[in-house]
């Protein structure tokens, strides 16, 4: 028994020092679609080979020390010294880089998405080497060499539930020039993806109904396509008498145009009355990509909201949009 309780007071030490961490890390580096790295922003630290060449070091201090040998006190300050000037370096790299986020696009629960930022450096100073990586994107190590800016995406997969989804903070990380020395920041680039609903199918649309049937031929006076034959009543144009049967000896008839509708519909939040919320949405998704895939016409009706019938990609994206922020008042 003790050791679990030891456990669990190491476990809970941990938590505490991460949600301290956490916090001062908000307090000295707060959400921002732009971030400019400077000496606030900045940490630097010794990482193992660093740690390693110092304690190299001190070996070497006293082992002149101990041989009063003035060729091992001239060596051992020359990489100190060395040491000293890449910490300066290390830091210059990363300095004055300017993270800015540009677009998260949008994706359904559990699929890859892509966050796009741009770095830009300033004073034309260069930035070798830089390392970026969301906590569970894949990484990517970019240079600024010759270039003051350059856009660079990352992949992640986004959350199980709808609405915005936030990667977290980004890792930026060098270790440029000796590689003695690991400098980096976390910073909230305040960028988020949109997460629709996970579209479920269902048998069959309830309450589905229009004017007219998919397809159907609506008689219109004017119009150019040709639809049949009918028997002439009194006050038929006697343009669109067919001549040319009556010549034949049959029955007066009249020439009728017309044309197709359209099938435009409804999708309304009281269709699947009895489900929850989730489903609902889930659902009406699925069904808005069905009609989208159809060419077909369609609209949305929410309680909060409704979108009115249209066809197109601008049109599936205000949707689906306005599925995943049900319920969210920033919508």
């Amino acid at each position: 028994m003790a050791p679990a309780t030891g456990m669990s007071t190491v476990g809970r030490i941990r938590a505490r020092l991460r949600r301290r961490f956490r916090a001062f890390i908000t307090s000295r580096i707060p959400p921002s679609r732009v971030v400019t790295l400077n000496q606030k922003r900045i940490f630097i630290f010794p990482n193992r080979v660093g740690l390693f060449f110092g304690i190299s070091l001190l070996v070497m201090l006293l082992a002149a020390i101990n041989f009063q040998n003035n060729l091992s006190y001239g060596l051992t300050f020359l990489l100190t010294t060395l040491f000293i000037v890449a910490v300066l370096h290390t830091y210059s790299n990363l300095s004055g880089l300017t993270l800015r986020a540009v677009h998260a696009q949008p994706a359904f629960p559990g699929q890859q998405t892509e966050f796009e930022l741009q770095l830009e450096c300033s004073r034309r100073k260069e930035h070798v080497g830089i390392y970026l990586k969301w906590p569970s994107s894949n990484a990517s190590t970019v240079n600024l060499v010759e270039v003051n800016q350059l856009r660079v995406q990352l992949h992640a997969p986004v959350g199980k539930t709808r609405g915005w989804y936030s990667p977290g903070r980004l890792l930026v990380e060098s270790t440029f020039p000796l590689g003695l020395l690991r400098c980096w920041s976390w910073i909230d680039l305040d960028l988020h993806a949109l997460v629709y609903p996970k579209p479920i199918p269902s048998g069959e649309l309830p309450g589905l109904a229009t004017e007219q049937p998919d397809g159907a031929a609506i008689p219109i006076e004017g119009s150019d396509d040709f639809y049949g034959f009918r028997d002439y009543r009194h006050g038929d144009s006697l343009r669109q008498i067919y001549w040319k049967g009556l010549a034949r000896g049959q029955s007066v008839q009249v020439k009728q145009y017309a044309a197709y509708a359209d099938r435009s519909v409804w999708l309304d939040w009281d269709m699947f009355a009895g489900l929850g919320t989730e489903q609902r949405l889930s659902h009406l998704c699925y069904w808005a990509l069905e009609f989208d895939k159809a060419g077909d016409e369609y609209g949305l009706r929410l309680p909060s909201m409704s979108i009115a019938p249209d066809i197109g990609e601008r049109h599936l994206e205000q949707v689906l949009r306005a599925l995943a922020l049900y319920g969210d008042e920033e919508q």
